[in-house]
């Protein structure tokens, strides 16, 4: 049993706040840290919260969280962990940090899992073309017969192409091993065979992944080294009647190659991120039929956004205990993933 309650605060915006952390979990924080001020600190500028940021041990964050530069440390002596609640510390953790040596968690796993049950839905209803049902109405056409054995349609005896073995990626993979007669190939160049196969995939190059594929899903990171990864080049490289599917960032995606194929008709693509974000109104992948765009619904949202405040509190029970973190991020980290 814990024999310490270290001082702590979260560190994020009201809203986030409000949406992570109900009466529950607010009152299983409180049992585990000694709160000695204002549970929440959104404002780490504002002078009545001056003395609590110099005490605290712990914080827990999210979105609306400020960087933790050397300025915010210099008055936070005695931070030792930051548990993020919520996916990429990118943003949130300054080189600082980790010259302090100070611990860094993240709750990206728990955020991964909202991400991946929308891309096995978004896989299994491309294969049965729904999509481009919804911007058709079939009732109207008399013409064809969506059951006609000519139609491109269904999920057996298709190929499905993971971009990334991230922990989205391989979260994919491994939900889509019940689904009979479909096939799971990975491209990512950090992953390992073995690992890949454990999981329910074959590891391929990513030349060799896309002329094989009926469905593209994209998982990698966005980093300077994977902006525009799928460009012209690769589109060309997909089979006819294939769809592409981004939930990862807008900018793994060359839109403008995109628009091309797409208006050609050659594929589809179903578009939960893209560069802009949202695009502009005039945008003419909005307007394509084979084109679904969803506002960024993939990630955490409503109810599940409280996953990532238990992935946060599980992390400072760890660390009361004395344990190992679940889900550390280092240094190191920062080179491969968002």
């Amino acid at each position: 049993m814990p024999t310490t309650r270290p001082r702590a605060c979260a560190v994020m915006a009201a809203d986030s706040f409000a949406a992570l952390f109900d009466d529950a979990r607010t009152a299983r924080f409180a049992a585990l840290a000694e709160i000695t001020g204002a549970v929440l600190v959104d404002d780490v500028t504002d002078p009545g919260h001056a003395a609590h940021l110099a005490e605290a041990e712990v914080v827990i964050t999210s979105w609306g969280a400020p960087p933790f530069d050397a300025a915010l440390l210099e008055r936070m002596p005695q931070l030792r962990a930051i548990f993020h609640a919520a996916g990429s510390v990118r943003h949130h953790v300054d080189e600082a940090v980790w010259d302090r040596g100070i611990l860094v968690t993240s709750a990206a796993d728990a955020n991964a899992v909202p991400v991946a049950e929308y891309t096995l839905a978004a896989i299994i209803l491309s294969g049965k073309r729904a999509f481009a049902h919804v911007h058709t109405d079939v009732r109207d056409d008399e013409s064809g017969n969506v059951l006609a054995p000519e139609r491109t349609i269904g999920n057996v005896d298709r190929t499905v192409g993971i971009v990334g073995f991230s922990r989205i990626g391989r979260r994919v993979v491994e939900l889509l091993r019940p689904l009979d007669g479909l096939r799971v190939l990975v491209a990512d160049p950090y992953a390992d065979a073995g690992a890949v196969a454990a999981a329910g995939a074959t590891l391929v190059t990513l030349d060799e992944l896309l002329p094989q594929l009926d469905v593209l899903s994209l998982h990698a990171p966005d980093l300077p080294s994977t902006r525009h990864m799928i460009g012209t080049a690769q589109l060309a490289a997909l089979p006819d009647g294939a769809t592409v599917i981004n939930t990862a960032r807008g900018a793994l995606l060359d839109h403008d190659a995109l628009l091309a194929e797409c208006r050609a008709g050659r594929l589809d693509a179903v578009l939960d991120v893209t560069e802009p974000e949202p695009l502009p109104a005039a945008s003419a992948l909005r307007h394509l039929p084979n084109v679904t765009i969803t506002p960024h619904l993939a990630g955490s949202l409503g109810t599940e956004l409280r996953r990532l405040a238990d992935a946060a509190l599980d992390e400072l029970v760890a660390y009361v205990a004395g344990r190992p973190p679940r889900h550390p991020v280092t240094r190191a980290d920062m080179e491969t993933t968002a």
